[in-house]
């Protein structure tokens, strides 16, 4: 009960930190990052009365359908909430923080919060905080077996169907909204009259926000992924090393039977997982035990099994 309720808690957190990146640092410049809500972005463009929130709602529906369909009813019911949530949130903020209905539907920078967060000379940097915000957020979402709808459903099928990972889905799929930004921002499709377009550039701030936030997701879902592989091959019998890898790093280890290709002779080779952090004492402990050692240190993508993350189960979700 108490994994159930902390995950429902991190769903509505998640999303109302995705809605607060969107509504503070994204949509008052026009940045598109992908997304339901870069295209509801573009679309807020063309119709300013439709506030962006709202079109969220309009591009859910069918994908929290499929959601259902695809990924399973437990899956279905996690979305529903956290995609019905979050437009409301991004509503809710907007409202909160716009002096009147000019400004809500103009989402003018120097307006909002009384135009003390107004970061139209650095959209470098709000593409930057914001797309962080929105990974943190997203992410957030996703570990608690959940997705907010649009791209994260498209991304979690295109994982569990065509084994694309998580982030990289996000990716692939966020560049056609930004091409579509492209044509209706940057250069003006259905906005013939406004002389206050903006510029084709922002596309590439737009770019830039996409590849952090799918930086930052990756993070949020995956944590560093600092594990490491070590291999310690040997002439003589390493004891010491057993000892101070069973006792002092309360670790273990498994002893593989070798012998040299050129001299035949036998040799002891271990193999172990380590962090990062524990690959130097490891390998000053080999220099103390045998200087003449071999050691391969490489990277371990994924680590299951004791001590380390269980194995999924049959049907279980596992974005990355």
């Amino acid at each position: 009960m108490k994994k159930i309720i902390v995950s429902w808690i991190g769903i509505f957190v998640g999303c109302i930190i995705l809605a607060a990146g969107f509504v503070f640092f994204i949509n008052p410049y026009n940045l598109v990052p992908g997304g339901v809500y870069g295209a509801s972005i573009v679309l807020h463009n063309l119709f300013p009365s439709i506030q962006v929130g709202t079109f969220g709602y309009m591009f859910d529906i069918p994908l929290l359908i499929l959601s259902v369909l695809l990924l399973g009813a437990k899956l279905g019911a996690r979305t529903i909430v956290a995609a019905l949530f979050t437009p409301l949130a991004m509503n809710t903020l907007s409202l909160l923080s716009y002096p009147s209905e000019e400004a809500l539907h103009a989402l003018d920078p120097t307006q909002l919060l009384g135009g003390c967060l107004n970061m139209t000379d650095h959209l470098m940097l709000t593409a930057v905080i914001g797309a962080s915000v929105i990974g943190i957020g997203c992410g957030i979402v996703v570990r608690s077996q959940a997705t907010t709808g649009g791209t994260d459903i498209v991304a979690m099928i295109l994982q569990k169907y065509c084994h694309i990972r998580f982030s990289k889905g996000i990716l692939l799929v966020d560049g056609i909204v930004v091409l579509f930004g492209l044509l209706v921002i940057g250069f003006g499709v259905g906005n013939a009259d406004d002389v206050a377009q903006p510029s084709w550039h922002l596309s590439f701030y737009s770019l830039i926000a996409i590849y952090v936030t799918s930086r930052v997701l990756a993070y949020v879902i995956n944590g560093e992924k600092n594990d490491k592989l070590m291999f310690v091959i040997s002439d003589m019998e390493l004891k010491e090393l057993h000892d101070y890898i069973l006792k002092d790093l309360d670790r273990s280890a498994t002893r593989i039977k070798s012998s040299g290709l050129y001299t035949k002779a036998d040799k002891e080779m271990l193999f172990l997982v380590l962090s990062y952090r524990e690959v130097v004492e490891v390998k000053q402990k080999i220099k103390e035990v045998d200087p003449r050692a071999f050691v391969v240190v490489t990277d371990a993508y994924d680590t299951y099994g004791e001590g380390w993350k269980p194995l999924p189960s049959k049907g279980e979700l596992h974005p990355e």
